[in-house]
């Protein structure tokens, strides 16, 4: 009997050390396939019998813990990484990579002690049967996964220890991050980690109202830690790891020499990272957007409105606090309150916000507002109206009333600036009509000439350029909407104006774009517009694919023999854009589509953009097919030059141009000053061949040849043109040279199955074979961070490699990635352009398919990442071109300067209503206005405006130069005028959000408006549109015609 108890304990320990032995084999299997050598330190230090993996005391655990090797790290018997001390001699790179590494190990330190002082200092107390506060039923849930993701730090640290112990031997991490972080037990802990999180604070907060004694005991452990961290503090840790990770590791990337065997890995890293990071928050904005409903759902007394919000097809796209502000009869600010306004892909709801809840569980964990619902309107029904551009109509006449024409009236708030620049237009128009008559006069009068008048009408013309730019800035943090209401008695539709103060002017451009972009998504080319391969059913983000904003013909019926060869954008920034329509309208510039007919016939296209459908602007005529198109940026001036005569010259006589190769050998080089398009130069290459391709460095011009030939051409000497005297040859191969790419200063040129490398000003090239078939060439080149992916003449299969090693690092057949392509065509799918742009791999076919690929966005390689989406909006024939048009808001529109300032002080003093009589409250429910008197001791600023204008031939005249308003204080206004304080578009300071923008701050805080906000669309061309699935296409117009689709995508902004 005690041999057999013996046998049997044993066998459950051998069970056991296999099961131990095949989760580590598990470990070691994904460090392999996460990195290309694999991890041999941590291997050793995870398989070899160590001390310092202690195996726990088995509990009771429930199946989730399944599958994941529980172990306990004893720092006296392996302490935490540590650097050496620094040896002598480091470069200035190794001594940076070595203070990088020492951030990394002591963040994860960090870390890894808020891991375990949750679990030792929350719930392990609250788990204890002694002083039981809450059921295990109700702890467990609190923290779940949080003991596995320790259980992946810890092991994390043992690797790290390993190499940092021998950093100066090695300097290697970038495939230690790579094997630790690719394992898919750490994306599965952490996605449980961050679904729960939401539904973790909301069982907090039910136990702070429910059990006194668990606030108590959240209290005194916040009073208690050194850093009076809160347990919601600590617990937001694992959401932030990641980016932290991202940060050091970019940082550490800027510091590795491009030869360095770290540099690879580091890159890896990074898009393991970033897609890992990614998943996450993607995870995260649907559980709060799951959240957010739900809570507004039980707000709700509507039962029809709540069952909608219950339904699986509503999403919520935008949600955020804003000032509602209430104007009497005069435009006098009544009141201004705050709203939570939500909008849905289909719905605008605004709904009041009550009371929060008590103080002191608030401090300790964020307690979601209640609320409730004031109005709700359909989307497709509301309309964003700026400022002087009312689209009311009143309710007899149809027209809006003509407020400068009303005696006897003072409109104040957003109506007074319009009407103030209506006055100052009518003032200019008299002033004219009286320096013309003055010029019939015939006899002389002091101070009574036409150079006087001249004078006056300059000065109105300023007056009214700093009005419009008053009303610009009243729109920049001022959304007002149009809201369909009840209809009246007769049955007519009414609406009502709705005017909410948005906390930046970033803000409000958000609100604008993405309600134009809710309405396109809601039209039938978008419901459904792709589909995923595999779809896995889970909620999509309402914007997560491209939106088809519109398809148009390009090109006459008489020229439909000619055939779409490529496009390119030109941007120009247009200052006379209205801030709406820059938020709505697609990315500022010009679109280039060039065509080739005969051999003796070509045409140009150009398309404006500021709108959001474009226009056909006009037409350039060419002697030959058009093959290629380059738009070159104008040369920044060299440091020698600096301010100097040279670059003030080369600046006024070139400017930005484009290049445009023909197939009879010549190369144009028109100027893109709007659409004047002068042609500047035309010179042909010694070997009057084909121009295939162009592009450009800073100081180059290349043309890949059909001949296999690449001509370089360097700028004139303090020019900015190319100069065709200088044209130096590098003979690449025997076949026509298909594609060019610049990367840094390299140009990477294809020619067959092989590319090669032509370095800067030296033309040394090196060359590899991009494909294993001689006969197979590649067509298209795109990169992205350091990878290119490349498309071929022959099959369906992409590949990418590495800018720097030029290593083929991954291979992608797109037949498998297409829904809509029957099984007889999936053997002749041939890629026919490729783009990249925002984290999205763009490739179209010749089957008129488009599929899309997720790529990273940041400096790491653009391994395809996750499922491809077919377009359902397909062209008829290839898809010949893929072009990206992006361009950036101007910085004005994201700041609030004085002029702003000035128009909000123009428009009114003391606050009348309920505004007035809680000057000095703050609240939930409403925000006052702030005081206008002047703080003591500094003078108090004049309210007009001065010129700045001097006159020509009156400069000595007496009195004081003209300006827009009395030259008065605010505060010393006449009583009789109805004033307020400056109005409720200026910025209040929300006491629980610090990064919300703050009145009377310094200009250190304004920071935030150096965001760069970055409008996209990406344009294809081919022959016809279709539905896929759709079984005929007469309905979508003539499958021959050449037409341009454009799918535009949402703002994004970048520091």
């Amino acid at each position: 009997m005690w041999r057999l108890k013996e046998r049997c304990a044993k066998t459950k320990q051998d069970l056991a050390m296999r099961s131990c032995d095949f989760k580590v084999q598990m470990l070691m299997k994904a460090a392999r396939n996460g990195t290309k050598d694999g991890l041999e330190k941590t291997k050793l230090a995870m398989m070899r019998k160590v001390s310092f993996l202690q195996k726990k005391e088995t509990t009771e655990e429930s199946d989730d813990d399944a599958g994941y090797l529980d172990v306990m790290v004893s720092e006296v018997k392996h302490p935490p990484p540590q650097l050496s001390p620094m040896p002598k001699g480091l470069s200035t790179q190794q001594i940076i990579r070595r203070h990088i590494v020492g951030s990394i190990v002591q963040s994860e330190r960090s870390y890894v002690d808020s891991l375990k002082r949750i679990l030792v200092e929350y719930q392990k107390p609250l788990l204890e049967p002694e002083a039981r506060i809450l059921s295990d039923k109700k702890v467990r849930p609190i923290f779940y996964r949080l003991r596995e993701i320790l259980q992946c730090h810890s092991m994390f640290q043992i690797a790290l220890a390993s190499r940092v112990a021998e950093w100066d031997l090695s300097e290697k991490i970038g495939d230690l991050f790579v094997a630790s972080f690719s394992k898919s037990m750490v994306l599965d802990v952490y996605s449980d980690y961050v679904n729960n999180f939401t539904n973790a604070m909301a069982l907090i907060k039910k136990a702070c109202i429910s059990k006194p004694a668990f606030l108590e005991f959240l209290k005194k452990k916040q009073v208690s830690s050194p850093d009076r961290i809160t347990l919601y503090g600590l617990m937001v840790k694992p959401i932030q790891r990641f980016p932290q990770f991202i940060l050091l590791l970019q940082d550490m990337l800027k510091n590795t020499p491009r030869a360095h065997p770290d540099r690879l890995p580091l890159q890896l890293a990074l898009t393991e990272l970033e897609t890992l990071a990614e998943r996450l928050n993607e995870q995260k904005r649907v559980a709060d957007q799951v959240a957010e409903i739900q809570q507004l759902a039980r707000s709700i007394g509507d039962r029809q409105l709540s069952k909608l919000l219950n339904s699986d097809q509503r999403q919520l796209i935008l949600c955020e606090v804003l000032i509602e502000t209430v104007y009497g009869e005069k435009g006098q600010v009544l009141k201004s309150k705050e709203r939570k306004v939500f909008l849905l892909n289909d719905t605008l709801i605004c709904a009041n916000i009550n009371v929060k809840g008590p103080p002191d569980i608030s401090s300790l964990v964020p307690i979601g507002p209640k609320y409730t619902v004031k109005w709700s309107a359909p989307l497709l029904q509301t309309q964003v109206v700026e400022v002087g551009q009312e689209s009311f109509q009143s309710k007899d006449t149809g027209k809006r009333p003509n407020v400068a024409n009303v005696p006897g009236k003072v409109f104040l708030g957003p109506p007074r600036l319009y009407q103030e620049l209506e006055e100052l237009q009518h003032d200019l128009y008299v002033v004219e009509n009286i320096t013309l008559l003055v010029g019939t006069l015939q006899g002389t009068y002091q101070n009574l000439n036409t150079t006087v008048g001249q004078d006056w009408c300059l000065a109105l013309q300023r007056l009214i350029h700093i009005k419009d730019e008053q009303i610009q800035c009243a729109n920049k943090c001022r959304l007002r909407l149009a809201v369909p209401g009840k209809p009246d008695k007769s049955g007519r539709p009414v609406s009502f104006m709705v005017v909410f103060n948005t906390p930046s002017p970033l803000s409000k451009i958000s609100w604008v774009n993405r309600l134009h972009l809710a309405k396109i998504a809601k039209r039938e080319e978008n419901t459904p517009g792709w589909v995923f391969a595999e779809d896995d059913g889970k909620t999509r983000h309402p914007f997560w694919c491209p939106l088809l904003a519109c398809r148009l013909p390009i090109f006459s019926s008489k020229t439909q023999d000619q055939k779409l060869e490529t496009a390119l954008h030109n941007p120009v920034q247009c200052a006379l854009l209205a801030f709406s329509a820059a938020s709505t309208s697609l990315p500022q510039g010009y679109l280039w589509v060039a065509s080739g007919g005969d051999r003796n016939h070509g045409q140009v296209e150009i398309f404006s953009l500021n709108r959001s459908m474009p226009r056909m602007v006009k037409s350039i005529q060419m002697g030959a097919p058009v093959l290629c198109l380059d738009h070159v940026m104008e040369p920044c001036p060299t440091e020698e030059e600096g301010e100097g005569e040279a670059a003030v010259k080369s600046t006024a006589r070139t400017g930005n141009t484009i290049c445009v190769g023909l197939q009879d050998g010549n190369i144009h080089v028109y100027g893109t000053v709007d659409t004047s398009t002068q042609c500047l130069l035309t010179f042909s290459n010694p070997d009057s061949c084909p121009v295939l391709c162009l592009k450009h460095s800073a100081s180059f011009l290349f043309a890949g040849l059909g001949n296999g030939k690449v001509s370089v051409y360097a700028r004139k000497s303090g020019e900015g043109l190319w100069d065709p005297e200088s044209c130096r040859l590098v003979t690449v191969g025997s076949g026509p040279i298909r594609t060019l790419l610049t990367l840094e200063n390299a140009v990477w040129a294809s020619c067959a199955n092989h590319v090669t490398v032509i370095q800067g000003s030296s033309l040394h090239t090196q060359s590899f074979d991009a494909h294993p078939e001689p006969l197979v060439s590649v067509s298209h080149m795109v990169r992205a961070g350091g990878g290119v992916w490349m498309a071929f003449s022959e099959g369906s299969s992409i590949r990418l490699f590495h800018t720097e090693t030029l290593e083929h690092l991954q291979e992608i057949n797109i037949s498998t990635r297409s829904t809509f392509l029957s099984p007889g065509q999936q053997g002749s799918v041939r890629v026919t352009s490729l783009l990249i742009c925002q984290g999205l791999l763009w490739v179209g076919t010749a089957q008129g398919i488009i599929v899309t690929l997720p790529v990273p966005k940041l400096e790491g390689i653009p391994k395809i990442t996750g499922k491809g989406m077919t377009s359902l909006n397909a062209h008829c024939g290839p898809v010949d071109f893929l072009v990206v048009t992006s361009s950036t808001l101007s910085p004005d529109m994201l700041k609030r300067d004085s002029v702003c300032e000035t128009a909000d002080q123009a428009n009114g003093g003391a606050g009348g209503g309920e505004g007035g009589e809680r000057r000095n409250e703050l609240s939930q429910e409403s925000l006052s206005q702030p005081d206008c008197s002047s703080p003591q001791g500094e003078p108090t600023k004049a309210k007009g405006m001065l010129l700045q204008y001097r006159l020509r031939s009156t400069t000595q005249l007496p009195g004081k130069l003209l300006t827009a308003e009395p030259d008065q204080s605010p505060c010393d206004a006449p009583p009789e005028t109805p004033e307020h304080s400056p109005e409720d578009g200026s910025i209040y300071e929300l006491s629980e959000d610090p990064e919300v923008w703050v009145r009377g701050q310094t200009p250190a805080r304004e920071g935030r408006g150096k965001d760069k906000v970055t409008s996209a669309a990406v344009f294809s061309g081919g022959r016809g549109f279709r539905r896929l699935g759709e079984e005929t296409i007469a309905a979508n117009g003539d499958p021959d015609e050449s037409t341009l689709m454009v799918w535009q995508l949402p703002l994004t902004v970048s520091p």
